[in-house]
């Protein structure tokens, strides 16, 4: 301003991305079409030292149970209604000239760039979040009870792998509590590795506070024996926490024979079993309110310690600078010149106005101070070579070269 010096405002902030469990949706399908998502940009800044200002942020709905993850790291298990994160930040809005006045320079003509937002390729999965998970080997009946205590209608055949899909259905007790149930798909040995379609579902199981292993009880005492056997040291294997998921038996196909003997003669065996004959629809009734008093009991044991954990409110997720990223600058050989990476670095140059001689020079006098010019000498750098720091390049000229 002539005769009044500097009075350029700053720009404003970039606005963030972040997903919120809110989503009354059952899956992430919405997330196939549209992939890409980008908050508005801040606005610049005016003069009379006018703030511009800050970009809208960018808000993705999704269903609680929703984990996200960047390169096979968890940076946030949405696994509670509110819970949310900011999973890219808006970049810091440039300076404007106003913030660069001194007592020495009083009228500074530089500004200074907004500083880019982050960029994150994001891996999004849904996770079932259920009260009780009914698991067991193929061909146990686990659909058919699925239908018999909820009214739910899964595909159900006398073949293994009926079910290629977990299954929710909703149960209504007496005193008009709702159970959430969800039927896994066949467990076999080795599903912890991969074998059948146990390892993709067995993620799922995670989400539920209680199980029942429903067992084949018409194939006699001693496959019930080992069905039980194999399913117990699978969800050990994929996890110590499933295995000490508080568990009901039920014992099914007593309306056969051969179900109803040995059904008798393993409850002997397991306090805990339930005889059931999920196609009759006998036992049932017993066996659901056993699952849900297990299920109330761990909710509340959870409850409480989510509680302490969070002070009692939703959970909020904090993206924070990977360490790596905390480094100072690396250096090295690229093709015929050499690559300055860091975090710090790299927003110098991003935020600096490279039309402006007095920014450049700033610029210079920065990286000097960080190291970056007795790095790039001690790593064999001279006078002409070229040097890259994130987009720009620039012609490297040690002090007493020019």
């Amino acid at each position: 301003m002539p005769a009044g010096g500097p009075d350029g405002g700053d720009g404003g902030r970039g606005g963030d991305v972040v997903i919120v469990a809110d989503s009354g949706e059952t899956s992430l399908t919405g997330f196939r079409e549209q992939r890409r998502f980008v908050a508005e940009n801040g606005r610049p800044g005016e003069r009379a030292r006018r703030s511009g200002r800050a970009g809208e942020k960018v808000v993705l709905h999704v269903p609680p149970g929703t984990v996200v993850s960047e390169d096979g790291r968890v940076i946030a298990d949405l696994d509670a209604r509110g819970s949310h994160v900011v999973v890219a930040r808006g970049g810091r809005g440039g300076r404007g000239n106003a913030r660069f006045a001194t007592p020495t320079h009083q009228a500074p003509r530089m500004g200074e760039l907004g500083e880019p937002g982050e960029r994150r390729r994001l891996h999004l999965e849904l996770q079932l979040i259920a009260d009780v998970g009914i698991v067991g080997m193929p061909n146990a009946g686990k659909s058919t009870l699925l239908a018999a205590l909820t009214g739910a209608h899964p595909k159900i055949a006398d073949y293994p792998f009926t079910t290629l899909h977990p299954n929710l259905g909703v149960a209504q007790l007496a005193d008009g509590r709702a159970v959430v149930l969800a039927d896994v798909p066949g467990l076999i040995e080795g599903a912890h590795r991969g074998a059948g379609l146990g390892l993709q579902f067995l993620r799922h199981i995670e989400r539920t506070r209680a199980l029942i292993h429903v067992v084949d009880a018409s194939q006699g005492v001693d496959a019930a024996r080992e069905a039980v056997a194999v399913i117990e040291s699978e969800l050990a294997r994929h996890s110590i926490s499933l295995a000490e998921r508080p568990v009901v038996l039920a014992l099914n196909k007593i309306d056969t024979p051969a179900g109803a003997a040995a059904a008798r003669q393993l409850q002997q065996e397991w306090a805990h079993a339930v005889l059931i004959s999920a196609l009759q629809r006998r036992g049932t009734g017993a066996l659901l309110q056993a699952a849900a008093a297990l299920a109330a009991n761990a909710r509340g044991a959870g409850t409480a310690a989510a509680a302490e954990d969070v002070g009692g409110v939703h959970r909020v997720y904090e993206h924070r600078m990977a360490r790596a990223e905390q480094r100072p600058p690396q250096i090295r050989r690229e093709g015929d010149g050499f690559r300055v990476s860091g975090r710090d670095v790299e927003r110098l140059v991003a935020v600096t106005d490279m039309d402006s001689e007095e920014a450049v020079v700033r610029l210079q006098r920065r990286l000097r101070t960080l190291g970056v010019d007795d790095a790039l000498a001690a790593i064999g750098c001279v006078a002409g070579d070229t040097v890259r720091i994130g987009d720009a390049e620039f012609t490297y000229m040690p002090d007493d070269s020019i």
